[in-house]
């Protein structure tokens, strides 16, 4: 999951070094021959600097009826319909930017086999991947391989009447704004800045919040909020601008049809309406409390959107839309556009369904304090699902679970529902080699174990990581599900992996048929100290600290059992041929050491800790050793694998009779990265204002 009910990236597949992108639906009267009876999961289709683009497979599509299609397509177009609020959500430059060199690979018309353009191509493509111009992991801003000299004189070469048309500005006026957000690296360095001792909200360049806000004033803003609406269960911020105009005053804009975004949320309202047209009745009413709250903006319609969605379990087609995440804002209210469509995998959610009819079982036997857990665990559901289209905050990269609603009251009171979305996985799978694992596993064993159960350990612990571990516990009353602030997304994905790691190992999840034996948890606990530790630094620029969520929350778990258990060398780090390595020794005391830190990390959330929960990221989750960081990226340097995965989509198009009538809507699996992503700016990308 993301932050503390959603979608989670399981950055242990790092091992293998993956993550994910997205693209484009269009509709045509005729469409290539289906793809769906060609394997190409896993299949290349593009690579730049570290970044790796694939496909993924979509089964079953072929034999849904004409509806259910109908309604993935609709869905889909939905999908991409709201694709520039993301952007502009993450900088307030992104979409200038991301026109501009759109336009510039559309229009220029000099020497394009030069070095430099190729390097402005590159960039394009990491803009794409990482929905603007900072890297979506670590946070900083990322600049072209290009002069600022070289970039003016391509920008100049184009008509001014080109640049008028597509941004509002011409050549001189782009470029004034264009070449301290580009190319100065001191100008809007981070995105999102967690570092303690900072404003947050002055060092940030999240699009979230306007007018030289600070961070006490946004805190004092919902603060506010709340005592003026005692009771109100409604998460305060969600889906809106927080603005201070030049008289102090400070007001909220909402992201709604008629407000902020309207031009996009129109469109999306427009393909749900079509959508909910062809869904089945159990569905429509869920579309058409997504519709009202669009248009309104009232997150009391996006509650009982939420409510109707969780109270469907059985859907074969089900969606996710809207405002959900808010790991892009440095206080955690702000949830970033995104869209998730799925097909339900029937077989493949035997294994979760054991999960869920024993949910009470994992919530009583948790090694958590009796006072925060669940007396009755109820409306839980969880599945298998095989992703169809994706959008926004999942698009370009792909979430691996997914666990909603994030109202914590919602889902005291109503459940949640989690899904292992199998596809992702395979695709991730099929693209991985075994370079990784021989580097970086001490020993032939491990190497074996990961081989033979690595995949299965990975989506089991996704399962329980959304369905039991983002499921479990409660808030004392009094509690707010803010308390945390700015590290409560880190200690909700902690304390969702140590669920899933210490249930791992418990003889239970083997009885009930979940795992066929406990080296299934041994293989996951290789993979998750390994990657912790090692691994997934490669990701980080030397010298950085980590800033992504799910980045402190892995280090903080890994680091923490590692000083633990040191007495009793439960994780031993070794040296050989001037490597290191991390062994675990004991796994039964691992699995411990787990369940300690689940119940001190549930204790802190339950009752609010907010200095406990700094104490233990900023001690164990932010701070890299520079040594093994250096050695960590020299290994790899060597290794010619992609520091990154991402994901096309596959395109959907109508087939029309001779009448104008839709007889069927087909899938193809042909579209580059490129083509799709400008596909999607020429459907879906406006004139800037």
């Amino acid at each position: 999951m993301r932050r503390q009910i959603s979608v989670c990236v399981n950055i242990f597949l790092w091992l293998a070094m993956i993550m994910t992108v997205g693209g484009c639906m269009r509709c045509d009267s005729s469409a290539k021959l289906s793809g769906e009876a060609r394997t190409i999961s896993g299949e290349r289709v593009d690579k730049f600097e570290d970044i790796e683009i694939i496909r993924y497979n979509v089964p079953g599509f072929e034999s849904l009826s004409l509806n259910e299609k109908l309604m993935i397509y609709y869905m889909a177009q939905a999908s991409m319909a709201g694709r520039d609020i993301l952007y502009d959500q993450h900088y307030r430059y992104n979409l200038m930017i991301k026109k501009v060199l759109e336009t510039i690979y559309k229009e220029y018309r000099g020497d394009r086999a030069r070095e430099d353009f190729k390097n402005l191509e590159i960039y394009l493509k990491k803009v794409w991947f990482h929905n603007g111009i900072h890297d979506y992991k670590t946070e900083m801003k990322f600049v072209p391989a290009v002069s600022f000299e070289y970039f003016s004189s391509v920008v100049k070469s184009i008509d001014d009447t080109v640049w008028l048309k597509v941004t509002g500005r011409d050549a001189g006026e782009l470029l004034s704004v264009l070449r301290p957000a580009i190319f100065d690296v001191a100008v809007d360095t981070k995105r999102v800045n967690k570092a303690q001792g900072q404003d947050l909200i002055q060092t940030s360049s999240v699009n979230f919040y306007q007018g030289n806000l600070t961070q006490k004033e946004v805190e004092n803003f919902y603060s506010q909020k709340r005592k003026q609406n005692p009771g109100k269960k409604t998460v305060w911020g969600l889906n809106s601008t927080l603005i201070k105009y030049q008289d102090g005053k400070i007001e909220e804009e909402a992201w709604s049809v008629g407000g902020k975004y309207s031009r996009e949320i129109s469109k999306i309202v427009y393909w749900l309406e079509k959508a909910r047209e062809v869904a089945p009745d159990n569905q429509k009413e869920i579309i058409e409390h997504l519709i009202n709250y669009y248009r309104s903006g009232n997150l009391e319609e996006f509650d009982k959107y939420n409510i109707a969605w969780v109270g469907q379990t059985d859907l074969g087609i089900d969606f996710i839309n809207g405002f959900i995440e808010t790991y892009s804002d440095p206080l955690s209210y702000k949830g970033s556009w995104e869209s998730v469509i799925q097909l339900r995998d029937k077989e493949g959610s035997k294994r979760t369904q054991i999960l869920v009819d024993n949910v009470q079982w994992f919530e009583d036997n948790s090694p958590t304090d009796p006072q925060f857990k669940k007396e009755k665990a109820q409306g839980i559901s969880a599945s298998v699902i095989n992703i169809v289209a994706l959008g926004g905050d999942s698009y370009p990269t792909s979430p691996l679970g997914i666990n909603l609603p994030n109202a914590e009251w919602i889902r005291e009171e109503y459940g949640s529902k989690s899904v292992t979305l199998a596809n992702i996985h395979d695709a991730y799978d099929a693209a991985s080699g075994g370079t990784v694992g021989k580097e970086f596993y001490l020993t032939q064993e491990e190497r074996n174990l990961v081989a033979k159960y690595g995949s299965l350990s990975n989506q089991v612990h996704t399962d329980m990581h959304e369905c039991l571990g983002h499921a479990s516990g409660k808030l004392l009353p009094g509690v707010r599900q803010d308390a945390l602030g700015n590290y409560h997304s880190t200690m909700e994905e902690a304390r969702a992996d140590l669920f899933a790691l210490y249930y791992l190992m418990d003889p239970k999840t083997v009885e009930l048929g979940v795992i066929p034996n406990l080296d299934v948890g041994k293989t996951k606990y290789i993979v998750y100290i390994n990657a912790a530790l090692l691994t997934m630094l490669n990701s980080i620029p030397l010298g950085e600290d980590l800033e992504e969520d799910h980045f402190r929350n892995r280090m903080m778990i890994a680091r923490w059992v590692y000083e633990k258990g040191s007495a009793d060398k439960v994780i031993e780090e070794v040296k050989k041929d001037g490597k290191t390595y991390y062994r675990i020794n004991d796994f039964v005391k691992l699995r411990n050491l787990f369940g300690q830190l689940l119940a001190e990390v549930q204790r802190i959330k339950s009752t609010g800790d907010y200095e406990g929960a700094k104490n233990l990221v900023e001690t164990y989750g932010v701070k890299i050793d520079p040594v093994i960081h250096k050695e960590v990226i020299d290994r790899f340097s060597k290794l010619n694998v992609p520091k990154m995965r991402g994901f096309v989509n596959p395109r959907y198009t109508l087939k029309k009779d001779e009448s104008g009538n839709i007889v069927d809507v087909l899938i193809d699996y042909d579209q580059g990265y490129v083509d799709q992503m400008m596909e999607c700016s020429d459907l879906y990308s406006g004139v800037l204002q």
